[in-house]
């Protein structure tokens, strides 16, 4: 529709600019006189340089677009780079291009437009940046041309399909994961050891699962079966952890994303093994696994994710009946402690054990007197509570290490 209305556009135009031609001659021809022809002499420059422009090809144009990188951390600055190259000469007297940026990006004021008088160049490029560049996949959609005459009366518009992709991780701070022990009247215990499985005596086999070391690998039960088939190690103490984030909107979403985002990563440094369990506009359940594979996948889910869900964090627990088969610790993420949150959590704190919430709050934020009362009650019920200030995420555990 658009298409048709600037083709419209363009042919009633050069009707107009046509009728000027005629005009002017008429009255040069008519009148007579210095004056007369001299503006029709001064006049069809212009005019001939507009019937040259309406017929000039747009098609002449090759547009490309540079991006420094295909990856990004929230808040970072991205730079883009079009080129633009034709395969004449036509003197262009201004030239407007624009990148049409995503939906996000336009939604952060940024504007990537700039006015070029390229004359008789064939090669023309101009850099812009988009500043503090928010989490998600963006989509550079097409870049849009704007020419014209010096008097305005023609005016070509034209959009090149150009698409790129790049994608924008959650802001992650570095931090050392230290599993905590659930028992609040000896005190909490942090390991600084990587967590490690009892390899030395197999209680069974299973399945191959991505992450499994090859030494794990029983050869001869493999032959039989003709498939891979890992022996399974009993475990001292089991330091698996279950992520459950919650997905609801609230102003401290993006610090949920990047405490959970940093979590992530410290677990899996640790050594131990992280599932992750999201519920927004559709449901997400990533298994308890290891290595870097999962760990990306795990990345590329929280850099996409938006808080589209329709139900409180207790609701989504009280749905998931296959939390309760989970053999792993609970950890739930979210800015809002309630007391059916805390309900839920303590089921699952009696019948596996570790359940701990972090209060995701912004930064200087304090807990009000019932986030106080609802921690007490959490503890009291075996659920550790533990508040998190967005920028200070190391000094949750480290606090817990002194």
């Amino acid at each position: 529709m658009r298409q048709v209305f600037l083709s419209i556009q363009h042919i009633w135009k050069l009707i107009i600019l046509l009728f000027l031609i005629a005009v002017t001659f008429s009255y040069a021809m008519f009148q007579g006189g210095f004056v007369s022809w001299f503006l029709f002499y001064s006049f069809v420059p212009f005019a001939l340089y507009g019937l040259f422009l309406s017929l000039y090809s747009t098609r002449t144009f090759n547009i490309s677009r540079e991006l420094s990188r295909l990856e990004y951390s929230a808040g970072e600055t991205l730079k883009v780079k079009i080129h633009l190259t034709r395969t004449n000469s036509f003197p262009l007297f201004y030239l407007i291009a624009e990148d049409r940026l995503s939906e996000q990006l336009r939604g952060s004021n940024q504007k990537a437009k700039v006015l070029l008088f390229p004359g008789f160049k064939k090669q023309l490029t101009f850099e812009y940046e988009v500043q503090q560049v928010p989490r998600g996949e963006h989509v550079f959609e097409c870049v849009r041309l704007k020419l014209g005459d010096p008097l305005g009366l023609i005016e070509r518009q034209v959009e090149f399909d150009t698409t790129d992709r790049f994608i924008v991780y959650p802001q992650m701070e570095e931090l050392i994961y230290r599993p905590h022990s659930n028992q609040f009247d000896q005190g909490m215990t942090a390991s600084k050891e990587r967590v490690q499985r009892d390899t030395t005596m197999a209680i069974g086999l299973r399945e191959y699962q991505p992450g499994d070391k090859f030494s794990w690998i029983n050869w001869k039960a493999s032959a039989k079966r003709n498939d891979l088939m890992t022996k399974e190690f009993e475990q001292r103490q089991s330091h698996d952890i279950c992520l459950i984030m919650d997905c609801t909107k609230t102003e401290e979403f993006e610090t949920i994303v990047s405490f959970t985002a940093s979590l992530v990563k410290g677990i899996l440094r640790k050594g131990a093994q992280v599932g992750l369990l999201t519920l927004s506009k559709d449901r997400h359940f990533f298994p308890v696994r290891s290595g870097e594979d999962h760990q990306q996948s795990l990345f590329y889910h929280l850099a996409k994710i938006k808080a589209d869900c329709q139900v409180s964090l207790d609701r989504v627990l009280g749905g998931e009946s296959f939390l309760g088969n989970q053999n792993a610790s609970f950890i739930l993420v979210t800015s809002k402690l309630t007391k059916p949150l805390i309900e839920k959590a303590s089921f699952f704190s009696g019948k596996k054990g570790a359940v701990t919430i972090y209060l995701v709050k912004n930064q200087g934020e304090s807990l009000n007197q019932l986030d106080i009362s609802l921690k007490g009650s959490a503890n009291a019920r075996g659920v550790r509570v533990v508040l998190v200030h967005e920028g200070h995420f190391s000094d949750v555990f480290s606090e817990v290490s002194r």
